[in-house]
């Protein structure tokens, strides 16, 4: 009897351990996949930096081979709800973009406890605290080019949806630190207050605040989805009226662009004086994703036009023109 318990005790610690160990292994997969940078030959650098909102970590893609003396272009990427830095990098595919042309781009991650769906709080003006968190991301494009090669004059920030509108909202708080801001369904700066409020926003039931006179704006590009059921198009149309109207712009030009298979968009160009004040993209059918993205992440679409490509060339014409 004490035979057939000692085996059954052996036989349950060998498949304990056996279990134990088939576990470990999984985690490790787990911690090395995060681990891994996204496609892009380059350095996957992780950082913290801390400001009025606390902490906040940040991953930084450095391309390959960047020499000491070299001063890079900064993209910002803001990611939306419900993703973190490296979900984002893959799904924006970026860090391709940044290897082949060579630039910087930051991910700053929201903390959790600061929301607990992973949103940026671009909305929360009464609070002070949408402007905390500003001034934290902020401090952490600060600490970037302090200590990587990036060059201060050529800085953009980009995101989507609420990483689209704290893009939005930074760039009309520190609007000489940036020389183009990128909204990829968004809700324009000015719309929200409040939780509740936001929603109201995000059907785009809110009107934005007028942008100051006399401010020169960092040039817009807006790309939003007809068929954006989380934040209403009527806010894309919303955000380049208002970079528009701000630089007394009335009308802007637009045409039909559709290339190969993929969803046609309309495009608007605002300008004055032959300068780029805001571009309107809207495509046809897409939903609340990353246009061009990879379809296998969260807010991807495969279908759409690169959105990645669109920004990296509007940011690259803005920081020639600036040079």
């Amino acid at each position: 009897m004490q035979r057939t318990a000692l085996a059954i005790t052996r036989t349950n610690l060998r498949a304990g351990n056996k279990a134990i160990d088939q576990a470990v292994a999984r985690t490790v997969r787990s911690l090395r996949k995060h681990a891994e940078p996204p496609p892009g030959a380059g350095d996957w650098l992780s950082g913290f930096a801390v400001g009025p909102a606390g902490v906040r970590r940040y991953r930084l893609f450095r391309p390959a081979g960047v020499l000491r003396s070299e001063r890079l272009p900064l993209i910002v990427m803001l990611h939306g709800c419900a993703q973190d830095a490296g979900v984002f990098a893959r799904s924006t595919r970026m860090n391709r973009l940044a290897a082949r042309h060579r630039f910087l781009v930051l991910y700053p991650e929201q903390d959790r406890r600061a929301n607990v769906q992973g949103c940026w709080n671009w909305y929360d003006t009464d609070s002070r605290k949408a402007y905390r968190e500003a001034a934290t991301l902020k401090a952490a494009i600060d600490q970037v080019c302090l200590f990587h090669p990036a060059d201060r004059q050529r800085i953009a920030l980009a995101g989507l949806s609420a990483g689209a509108s704290m893009a939005a909202l930074m760039a009309t708080l520190y609007p000489q630190a940036f020389r183009a801001v990128v909204m990829h369904s968004g809700i324009p700066p000015g719309s929200a207050h409040s939780p509740i409020s936001a929603m109201r926003a995000m059907r785009g039931r809110r009107p934005p605040d007028m942008l100051p006179a006399g401010v020169v704006w960092p040039p817009l590009l807006v790309i939003h989805g007809t068929a954006d059921r989380v934040v209403a198009a009527s806010n894309g149309e919303a955000a380049a009226q208002l970079w528009a109207e701000a630089a007394g712009v009335r009308g802007g030009r637009c045409s039909l662009v559709r290339r190969g298979s993929r969803r046609p968009m309309r495009v608007t160009r605002f300008a004055r004086n032959r300068r780029t004040v805001a571009t309107l993209c809207e495509i046809e059918g897409l939903g609340h994703a990353w246009s061009g993205g990879d379809d296998a992440q969260h807010f991807g679409d495969g279908q759409g036009p690169d959105a990645s490509r669109m920004l990296w060339t509007f940011c690259e014409r803005q920081f020639r023109t600036a040079a």
